[in-house]
């Protein structure tokens, strides 16, 4: 076995699509390598330019998903960050919008730092033993959920290779071209072509998934999906764009939103059935036309058991984000329920799962308990 690196990131450096090309029209050669790969790898110039074209033309675009390209991506929208990162190829580090102080326009700032106070105090007062920084933070993850989704506050790291990014920019054009005008899309629009724009010297016009007739997966393209629980399962509910943000780093689990016809909102359990409640819902849409991170979306979910039981390790947790650990346990119940007498093996399988917190799982051992502990985390209300 011979195991050598030809190629990796360098930073402060952009590589030209003519290099990315060049070195795809190199990996083509592969399939059909006469000689050694050293000798593919200093062919002339011009003969590997004639391969990748021909690939291009082929549609045989996995070979452009060779070389790789580091955005960094500050001061955009939330919404751009969920589009991108629901594309499944990408690894992306995200600046935490739950424990981070958000800076957002005026009419959202007076509300927002608002319900921080308030909710600094329903915590502390719910919860004595949580030390003051920590309601500090809690109080900012509840308080963010009226930040609008269009709010320039995101800061991330987005990786994806020549192939992706082509789509991408196809993708984003397709949308602001046949995208029907409305109030959502108006405001979307902008922020693609923003995006578009800054990496225009990239595009390859043939290098797109036209043939595959394939578009922004995080727009429904169907009304409505049966749901289903068995090997696999497709279930639908309704979640805040931040649970979304949060369900969409499950790459192994498909994930698709519609709006709803008339808008609601989530109303944190720390509030909800308080005389708060009335209140919060008040502030909050009173933010419509801003499209706060709170505003519910239509949400339709699909994986694997065993992918969902992989999430379960994840969010069934007194760390996790509360909204999609509630979510989490729902589709466990609805699980467990579908398939007990149907399918017992797979009841079986998901049962060690449903007692409570991941700190219960067979075999999980808890490297950082939380204040809950094992008991109380399914039952908290922050």
């Amino acid at each position: 076995m011979k195991v050598e690196v030809v190629a990796s990131t360098k930073v402060g450096y952009k590589m030209p699509k003519e290099e990315a090309i060049d070195f795809s029209g190199k990996e083509a050669g592969i399939c059909y390598l006469p000689d050694d790969l050293q000798k593919l790898l200093n062919e002339d110039k011009e003969k590997t330019l004639k391969r990748a074209n021909r690939t291009l033309k082929s549609g045989h675009h996995s070979v452009f998903g060779h070389p790789t390209y580091n955005l960094s991506l500050e001061g955009i929208p939330k919404i751009l960050a969920m589009i991108l990162n629901n594309e499944k190829v990408y690894n992306t580090s995200e600046k935490s919008a739950r424990y981070t102080k958000m800076n957002p326009s005026k009419e959202e700032k007076e509300l927002y730092e608002k319900w921080i106070e308030i909710y600094k105090e329903k915590i502390s007062e719910e919860y004595p033993i949580i030390d003051e920084k920590r309601v500090e933070k809690l109080a900012q993850e509840n308080a963010r959920y009226l930040i609008s989704i269009f709010t320039p506050a995101t800061v991330m790291g987005h990786t994806l290779n020549f192939c992706q990014l082509n789509y991408t920019i196809h993708w984003f054009e397709d949308y602001i071209k046949n995208e029907e005008d409305n109030k959502f899309s108006k405001k979307l629009k902008p922020v693609l072509q923003e995006f578009v724009d800054e990496l225009k010297d990239l595009k390859v016009d043939e290098l797109n998934s036209n043939m595959k007739n394939r578009k922004l997966s995080l727009f429904a393209q169907r009304k409505e999906r049966k749901e289903e629980f068995g090997e696999n399962y497709c279930t639908t509910y309704l979640a805040s764009f931040a649970q979304l943000a949060q369900a969409q780093r499950h790459r192994t689990l498909i994930y698709e939103m519609s709006f709803l016809d008339e808008p609601k909102y989530y109303v944190p359990p720390i509030i909800k059935g308080t005389k708060l409640e009335e209140e919060w819902l008040k502030d909050i849409s009173s933010l419509e036309d801003f499209y706060p991170q709170g505003m519910l979306v239509k949400v339709n979910e699909r994986g694997t058991l065993e992918n969902f039981i992989l999430k379960c390790t994840e969010r069934l947790c007194g760390a996790a984000q509360l909204e999609i650990m509630e979510q989490t346990d729902r589709i466990m119940k609805k699980y467990l329920e579908a398939t007990k007498e149907k399918n017992p093996e797979i009841y079986e399988e998901l049962l060690p799962y449903s007692k409570g917190a991941r700190c219960t799982f067979p075999g999980w051992k808890c490297t950082t308990p939380c204040v809950f502990g094992p008991k109380n985390a399914m039952k908290r209300k922050i």
